[in-house]
């Protein structure tokens, strides 16, 4: 499924100078976001999926993407699924919490996509399809946590620390957790906090959470 079928009207009169081929460009930036995005049509069948979703569907043991989506909802969860879905009809946004699959629920943006297709015939655009956007899995999430690492020159053990910090331990639970001494955590937070250039744990913990949420080659390239 290309991903220029969401911009209908983009490429030919009108478009911003440069936005030719957008679709291609666009559907490899989407397989590098960090969050799960798919495109439904209003009936709730799945169009697209960008990796990350991919991914998602598979821990959750959801079927195939063109299956809809409301098939594996059950209940309240389908209802609100379902109501989301005709609101983006009339172009307006949800938030709703799905339990799809197994695991636990999932939070995801239910946005209206506006096609202009008619715009230049005199039509007045329309929404057919919505996005799902998902949450995140984690605030800390391991890829982005190692590429935060690297770049900023974090030995293994003081990225594990900050991974334990990231989660909302203090500094007495991290050390029991692994088995050392509280006076040799702190001395790794301090660390952290030196290589990293934060005034303290609530800064550095709030710096990883608002990490571009972008998922790096890191088994392919290099961090510069």
């Amino acid at each position: 499924m290309e991903v220029g079928m969401l911009h209908e009207g983009v490429s030919g009169a009108g478009a911003a100078p440069g936005t030719e081929g957008l679709g291609a460009g666009l559907a490899q930036l989407m397989d590098e976001w960090a969050h799960g995005v798919v495109v439904v049509n209003l009936e709730g069948r799945m169009l697209y999926a960008n990796q990350a979703a991919c991914n998602e569907f598979a821990r959750r043991q959801v079927g195939e993407q063109g299956a809809r989506v409301l098939q594996t909802l059950h209940g309240d969860d389908a209802r609100s699924l379902q109501e989301a879905l005709a609101k983006a009809g009339d172009g307006k946004r949800s938030l709703v919490a799905l339990a799809l699959g197994t695991g636990p629920v999932l939070s995801a943006a239910v946005l209206p996509l506006k096609t202009d297709s008619g715009v230049h015939s005199g039509v007045h655009s329309s929404v057919r399809r919505a996005a799902l956007v998902f949450a995140r899995a984690s605030v800390c999430e391991s890829l982005m946590l190692c590429f935060f690492a690297r770049s900023h020159g974090l030995t293994h053990t003081e990225e594990l620390v900050l991974g334990i910090l990231c989660q909302g331990f203090s500094a007495p639970e991290i050390a029991e957790q692994l088995q050392v001494a509280v006076s040799t955590v702190r001395s790794h937070v301090r660390s952290l906090c030196a290589k990293t250039r934060s005034s303290g744990v609530r800064e550095l913990v709030k710096r990883v959470a608002l990490l571009p949420p972008v998922v790096p080659a890191l088994r392919q390239e290099a961090v510069h």
